[in-house]
């Protein structure tokens, strides 16, 4: 058990929490919620050891394994399986003694050894950590490559496997979610339903929240608050309590200007001194009851379309792909009109970004028509589009630039709305977070007025209050939408219909979010039967056969070795210049500078290198998937 009494708790001069006073029982999942900068991530560095509490008691059964997911992943040489299993330390330490004794021949600790690895499932731990990289988007070639090969977003995934791989008593996650597609979220979410130990979560996704934790422990204003239920139940229980402490709150307001208007009529008159002096006493010893703050930073909405053309988009009998040989998606038949809300779905993959690039004009047609109504006006976000953001310049003369003609306090009304108020609307965006480059990305694409938004996960990095703020303008847009986004939440409140991306179509989906849901079981029950399924023995009439067979088969793969071999030789260009820039980030001399240029320079460029390795890891991958699909060669 987890036991915290009348913690008080500082991040340098700052109080996070004061007086929490609470514990938590084994087998309790926990999400930790609160305002950005409130002290989530410092609640985890406690629970961690790294960050100790300025006063009170903190308990934590001496014996009890914590698991937590890194910041950073060094560029190992390590196959990915095994990078995953050294999240079991215990196993690693068997295996090692086992080669030891085994070495010695040292027969009866080899047989205690044995014993031990039956005990800790370490016969099963490789099969286990394949199931964690598969069901996290890994595929069955990915196991065997090297963590240095993958960019920043799959390393992520990397040390999520491995923090799932520990045999963990307390496990931490903080935003575990933010590089997950739709189809690992649910996966990680049935995972952690299963999960035995004591879990505390972190996330913005109200779904994923909903579905795995039954206690909430929320900080606002200094307090830490332990709620029992889903964070739904936590909404409701803080709305109630909130209501009565404005009624407490408004009532005590109407006593206090009683009391004081008292005072203030008869303090000098003599023959009422007594009485308000009683009464100055009265307002003194009062406990005064804070109003009640439930106002959200965010507030902004689409302005409309300059124009409305009807179709907006449409595609007719469309391939899309990098090459005309080896389409990804294939005789798309697909018309997007004024105020369709459309959803994409579909595997890791399965080509939805490239659908989204395709839409968005990044890459014409292979075959096929795609035409664009006139005054077509796109909106085009992605993770990606981050690095088009100047560096150098402020939220404000991002916008200047954008509309010099709009005086500079409209702007700033505009941008506050996405909380850069004061000193963030003219602080240099390079030193901004992920979700607050991601704020400004959209106050840009927002106040363009178009009439088709792409939003390829729009959500990373933003916290609950802005994706709430979001789901709102959206379900005010006029305009159309194709949204691809892992928050449920976000695509259950906004869009009207569900398209299927798989198996290189794109087909109307007829279900809702739980009816895909389902159909990934499916799917991942077909790919384990499919694995299973024994391989057939080669009589001589077939072998004869199966020459000129494997002939064809080699031409099918050579385009898409070549490309893979291309990708791999510039990953490999790529990977050594952001480890430098890494390196070279990581001096302190770098930040005591007065002229902050060279600073600048660095974060753009490992901004941009970050991208480039995201987006050919991406690409790799597809192609990957695409030569599984092949028949084998015999």
């Amino acid at each position: 058990m987890i036991q915290l009494k009348n913690i008080k708790l500082y991040r340098g001069i700052k109080c996070l929490v004061e007086e929490a006073s609470f514990q938590l029982h084994p087998g309790h999942k926990v999400g930790l919620t609160g305002a950005n900068g409130a002290g989530k991530s410092s609640v985890f560095a406690m629970l961690r050891g790294e960050l100790h509490p300025e006063g009170g008691d903190l308990d934590i059964p001496p014996h009890w394994t914590i698991a937590h997911v890194a910041q950073d992943t060094p560029a190992l040489p390590d196959a990915a399986i095994e990078f995953t299993l050294d999240g079991d330390v215990e196993l690693r330490q068997v295996e090692a003694a086992l080669r030891e004794a085994e070495a010695l021949e040292q027969g009866e600790r080899v047989g205690e050894l044995y014993a031990r690895l039956g005990e800790i499932d370490g016969y099963s731990a490789r099969a286990r950590a394949a199931e964690l990289l598969h069901g996290l988007g890994f595929s069955q070639t990915d196991l065997q490559r090297p963590v240095s090969d993958f960019s920043g977003g799959w390393r992520v995934r990397l040390n999520l496997a491995r923090a799932l791989m520990c045999r963990s008593d307390l496990l931490l996650l903080d935003e575990p979610t933010n590089h997950l597609d739709l189809d690992a979220v649910i996966w990680l979410e049935n995972w952690l339903k299963e999960y035995r130990g004591t879990l505390l979560l972190i996330s913005h996704d109200r779904d994923f929240l909903d579905a795995i934790v039954n206690h909430i422990a929320h900080i606002e204003q200094q307090r830490l608050t332990l709620y029992r239920g889903a964070y739904s139940d936590f909404e409701r229980q803080r709305a109630e309590r909130l209501a009565q402490q404005q009624s407490s709150f408004e009532r005590q307001q109407r006593e206090v200007a009683h009391l004081q208007s008292y005072i203030d009529r008869f303090r000098a008159k003599a023959t009422k001194a007594r009485q308000a002096q009683s009464r100055i006493k009265a307002l003194e010893r009062m406990e005064m009851i804070s109003a009640a703050h439930v106002d959200s930073p965010f507030s902004f909405s689409f302005r409309k379309p300059l124009a409305a053309p009807d179709p907006l988009l449409v595609l007719d009998q469309a391939d899309a792909g990098y090459q005309p040989a080896q389409p990804i998606l294939q005789r798309i038949m697909l018309t997007l009109r004024p105020g369709e809300r459309v959803g994409l779905l579909g595997r890791n993959g399965a080509g939805k970004s490239t659908l989204i690039k395709l839409l968005a004009g990044e890459m014409p047609p292979l075959k096929g028509d795609m035409v664009t109504g006139k005054d077509l006006s796109l909106g085009y976000f992605a993770q990606h589009q981050l690095e088009q953001l100047r560096p150098d310049e402020s939220p404000l003369q991002h916008m200047l630039r954008l509309d010099p003609q709009t005086r500079e306090q409209e702007h700033r009304n505009f941008l506050g709305g996405f909380d850069f108020r004061g000193d963030m609307a003219t602080s240099a965006s390079g030193a901004f977070s992920g979700g607050e480059k991601s704020r400004l990305a959209l106050a840009l694409l927002i106040w363009q007025r178009p009439n088709l938004l792409l939003l390829d996960e729009p959500t990373n990095h933003l916290d609950l209050e802005m994706r709430h703020a979001l789901t709102l303008a959206l379900q005010d847009y006029e305009g159309g939408m194709v949204l691809v986004s892992h928050d449920r939440s976000l695509l259950r409140a906004t869009c009207d219909r569900f398209l299927l991306v798989a198996d290189g179509k794109v087909e109307l989906f007829d279900g809702d979010l739980e009816d895909y849901r389902e159909w990934l079981n499916e799917q991942r029950l077909r790919d384990k039967a499919n694995d299973k399924a024994e391989k057939p023995v080669a009589t001589p009439s077939v072998k004869a056969q199966g020459k000129a067979e494997r002939h064809a088969r080699l031409q099918e793969r050579k385009p898409l070795l070549k490309e893979i071999e291309q990708l791999e030789k510039k990953m490999a260009t790529w990977q050594p210049e952001k480890t430098q820039i890494e390196t070279a980030l990581a001096a302190p001399e770098l930040y005591q500078q007065a002229d902050n240029s060279q600073l600048l320079k660095l974060q753009s460029r490992q901004l941009e290198l970050e991208q480039q390795l995201e987006t050919a890891e991406m690409r790799w991958l597809e192609l990957q998937d695409q030569l599984e699909a092949l028949p084998e060669i015999a």
